[in-house]
């Protein structure tokens, strides 16, 4: 009698479609949601987040302000536009940091064995770099309106410039990225990454304009992606970018996003990990 009542039932399951496997972007929007998760279970993150742009842009508009353009609100003019760059470029780093921990307590050789989208946990780690950056350029512009900065492109410069920092920052985070798949330690992994990142932010445009620099200094500095980042942000923010200053801005994360995401797929897959 059971087989018989179960005959029905089984027909009827026999007809339903099994469920379509979740797409790539299905994947990372779950693996985004988990990078946001980490906010809420692990706040103390949140202190450097927070802390770190407000203590960089007070220091240095009333420390160096006067000495650099006369007047601190001078100064901020053209500084606010650049510690918005490096304050996303810094962050970039914790992208590394966090994979390399992750790693140590074995998750991704977790979700390595699961059906999914290869890169979907690293797309998670990406939506948790734009919260991080959208917060600390929030942070940092809402100061500098405090303080008296005034963008002159308005709404729509500010919004642009929001845009072009979440993509310097998407590019920049690959290198960290690949450091966070090729050192266990997180400590070292922060280490590194400073290590690469003070040379490129502190020889550039961000605090000072490079024409009172060294000839052989100016070179690079001219020459330098952090360079072209801040300018592109800084004529956003003003209302009179060029096309070609948000190209340059952009060949710098564009190149690292083409040339270390198959790295990234490549380490993240090996046999040995």
């Amino acid at each position: 009698m059971s087989d018989i009542g179960m005959t029905p039932l089984q027909s009827r399951l026999d007809m339903v479609a099994p469920p379509r496997p979740p797409s790539a972007f299905s994947n990372a929007l779950v693996f985004g949601w988990r990078a946001i998760l980490k906010f809420k279970h692990v706040p103390e993150q949140l202190f450097d987040l927070v802390m770190t742009p407000i203590m960089f842009t007070l220091l240095f508009t009333f420390v160096f302000g006067g000495a650099l353009a006369g007047s601190p609100s001078a100064y901020l003019q053209f500084f606010l536009p650049g510690i918005l760059v490096q304050t996303v470029v810094f962050n970039a780093v914790y992208s590394g940091m966090g994979l390399s921990t992750d790693l140590g307590k074995g998750l991704f050789d977790r979700f390595r064995s699961l059906p999914i989208w290869s890169l979907a946990p690293f797309a998670g780690l990406m939506v948790g770099d734009v919260l991080r950056h959208v917060i600390a350029g929030a942070i940092i512009l809402t100061i500098g309106l405090i303080l008296g900065y005034r963008p002159e492109g308005g709404v729509f410069g500010i919004i642009a410039a929001f845009a072009l920092l979440i993509a310097i920052g998407f590019g920049m985070g690959w290198i960290f990225i690949v450091l966070g798949l090729l050192i266990r330690s997180p400590t070292t992994v922060m280490t590194a990454g400073f290590t690469f990142l003070f040379p490129l932010v502190f020889a550039s445009n961000i605090m000072v304009q490079p024409d009172t620099m060294p000839g052989w200094l100016r070179a690079f500095v001219d020459v330098n992606p952090v360079s072209l980042m801040t300018s592109a942000i800084r004529g956003l923010m003003a209302g009179n970018a060029s096309l070609s200053d948000v190209l340059l801005a952009l060949a710098a994360p564009a190149a690292l996003t083409v040339l270390l995401a198959p790295v990234t797929l490549w380490l993240y897959r090996r046999s040995d990990r």
